[in-house]
């Protein structure tokens, strides 16, 4: 019989190749805003990176490998990338670093020749706005001007922030709380890497991750949970050896549907059954596809 994660992950695998389509910028069924449709590519692109290091292949995603190896060949990407001011150069930086191997990289090497050079320094950005470019720059092999992880590492959201009392509701807002699983992503590389973090440090970052699975799993907060189950084991533990992560990968093998989408970030927030595809993607497609992350990583071994 199949675990928890394998059927989680060969779900919501299936559901994300029979939409690929959606992820395609330039195809009929895409996002009609800019920043959405680049958002959307460049998410099944990190997928995509994250699964090829894994020891087993994912044979479900062999459509959006070639998916993505053709896009990253199209001049229309990077044309698409840059016309999102607001994101221009951070969307460039993810698209050289997220290349796959085997390709021409001249049109990556042209991105990165654009990018602003005060977008590579330190300046004007906060201790997690800094790992997060340091993550993706040493990925692209862009110099910079960033701190060591180690300097920035007692700043972070892991080992800054502080959980509210029962009291005051939700142990961090929202933002916060992606601050916290995004910061663990960057500095572990996905699970590829020691995050860094031990003693009396590694143990403030799971009990804050254990809280804020706990408020999760109690408010059906399922994009939330996918990303947290991945931080427990980024943090170098097995999620489901504990109970907050058993029952976060419990809520979304409830929330999951029969065709494998999870069908929005939340309860609250799903889409309804009826919404017309289009729709229905924008509201599933995330936390689908974070699923599929976390439970590929997680049930693969750590690297050596």
């Amino acid at each position: 019989m199949s675990s928890p994660l394998e059927r989680l992950s060969a779900g919501a695998l299936g559901w994300l190749d029979g939409n690929l389509d959606h992820f395609d910028p330039f195809s009929a069924g895409a996002r009609p805003a800019g920043h959405a449709r680049a958002k959307a590519v460049l998410e099944l692109a990190l997928l995509r990176h994250c699964a090829a290091r894994l020891p087993r292949p994912a044979e479900a995603l062999g459509g959006a490998e070639a998916l993505v190896g053709k896009l990253w060949q199209d001049p229309e990407l990077p044309r698409l990338l840059a016309g999102v001011p607001q994101y221009a150069d951070a969307y460039g930086l993810v698209f050289a670093a997220l290349a796959p191997d085997g390709i021409d990289t001249a049109q990556v090497r042209a991105v990165l020749a654009r990018l602003d050079p005060a977008y590579l320094s330190p300046r004007g950005k906060s201790p997690y706005q800094r790992i997060e470019l340091r993550h993706y720059a040493d990925k692209a092999g862009v110099p910079h001007t960033v701190e060591p992880y180690a300097e920035l590492l007692p700043r972070s959201p892991l080992l800054a922030f502080r959980a509210a009392g029962p009291a005051d509701g939700a142990p961090l807002t929202l933002p916060q709380a992606y601050a916290v699983t995004h910061t663990a992503f960057y500095l572990g590389d996905f699970g590829r890497t020691s995050p860094g973090l031990a003693g009396d440090a590694l143990a403030h970052a799971l009990d804050l991750v254990d809280r804020l699975l706990w408020h999760s799993v109690e408010h059906d907060l399922w994009d939330l949970a996918a990303e947290l189950v991945l931080t427990r084991f980024v943090l170098g533990t097995d999620p489901l050896d504990t109970p907050p992560g058993a029952a976060a990968v419990d809520c979304l093998v409830r929330a999951q549907r029969p065709d494998g989408a999870l069908p929005g970030r939340s309860a609250a927030q799903r889409a309804h059954p009826s919404a017309p595809a289009g729709e229905f993607f924008r509201k599933a497609y995330h936390t689908t596809l974070v699923t599929a992350l976390t439970a590929l990583v997680v049930s693969s071994p750590r690297p050596s």
